[in-house]
């Protein structure tokens, strides 16, 4: 292995992992909830949201492309590292890519995880899991550090702006258009916990929103709402959710709705039933127009954005940056610094 790249010797794309047949939902679902208390009645409905797709879920096939794509942009940019991948909930598995890395002599890899914000949920709960198959591996597994947020990297928000704009291309008469930006709800704990001084997940989502309108050339109103909820009703979640806006929306006198997924970088199942489902059905009911914005594809964004944060860590390239909002890096600094316990992952879709 090579000891240039600033001591790097690979990448590591981590992602959630998703079922890829009928026969592998109801086995995801229970690694997903392992450990907690999940019935398999509760399950068993989640598991339809899959079915309705054939039991795939698209997310193991958008990191294929990216896998792909990204190891010709490293050869166009003199980038000579390996990819390996590893997924958290379903094979390939983190633990079973940390033992080839392992392996074939991987010292020190750097961490591409498919989440661009920062929460227990979205970042530290990807460094224990990262860490939890390190020591499964054992002493000679490989240092792994992870890279940082990229909600206001330049190609995360153009991808998202671009798709915005061919939405808003389909309306010819915008004086009653509001676009709606959604992100995942988390817990209010979680999101107490969220960043150095906590509130740092809903900052930079409301950021990314912000940049996306901007690039997009969108001046007109737009909300950030969550959506994709679990757990007990008797916990704060963030909200208002997408569908309870959109019936205030309708009250206002809003008769088309944008919807952008910015909180996701593919069309996952979160995407595809609550917003192409659920919302979708909810605004039909209520007489609105409704238009989804698509998510990044494996295009030139998406990669480029993808050989940057790796460029910055192995080339010491300048980080490209549009937000505002002070940056820390989750390897040395600590990501989303748990001041109480956070409230268990429950099941999202993916």
């Amino acid at each position: 292995m090579t000891t240039e790249n600033n001591g790097y010797d690979a990448v590591l794309l981590v992602s959630f992992g998703g079922p890829e047949g009928p026969g592998d939902v109801l086995p995801f679902l229970r690694n997903v909830t392992r450990g907690r208390g999940i019935p398999e009645e509760r399950l068993a409905e989640v598991a339809e949201h899959y079915y309705h797709f054939g039991g795939i879920s698209p997310i193991n096939q958008w990191c294929r492309e990216v896998i792909e794509a990204l190891r010709q942009e490293f050869r166009k940019s003199g980038i000579d590292l390996p990819i390996y991948w590893g997924n958290r909930n379903w094979p390939p598995m983190l633990v079973d890519a940390v033992t080839q890395m392992t392996g074939d002599g991987v010292k020190k890899a750097l961490a591409l995880c498919t989440s661009a914000y920062g929460s227990y949920s979205s970042c530290r709960q990807y460094v224990e899991d990262i860490n939890a198959a390190r020591a499964a591996v054992g002493e000679t597994a490989p240092q792994i550090d992870k890279i940082r947020h990229f909600f206001d990297h330049p190609g995360f928000v153009g991808g998202f702006a671009r798709r915005l704009r061919d939405s808003l291309d389909q309306i010819e008469d915008r004086s009653h258009t509001r676009v709606v930006f959604t992100a995942h709800s988390i817990p209010d704990v979680m999101e107490e916990c969220s960043g150095p001084e906590g509130a740092r997940y809903s900052d930079q989502v409301a950021e990314a929103a912000a940049l996306v309108a901007e690039r997009a050339g969108w001046t007109g109103p737009f909300d950030v709402v969550w959506q994709s909820r679990s757990g007990p009703p008797s916990m704060p979640w963030l909200e208002p959710d997408v569908n309870d806006h959109l019936k205030t929306l309708a009250a206002e006198g809003v008769d088309t709705v944008v919807v952008s997924p910015v909180g996701f970088l593919s069309d996952h199942i979160e995407v595809l039933w609550d917003l192409d489902n659920e919302a979708k059905d909810t605004a039909a009911e209520l007489g609105l127009r409704y238009l989804r914005a698509g998510t990044p594809t494996v295009d030139a964004d998406l990669v480029g954005m993808f050989r940057d944060l790796v460029a910055e860590r192995v080339q010491g390239a300048p980080l490209r940056r549009l937000g505002k909002l002070p940056v820390w890096d989750p390897t040395v600094e600590g990501c989303c610094p748990a001041r109480r316990p956070p409230a268990p992952e429950k099941h999202r879709n993916r």
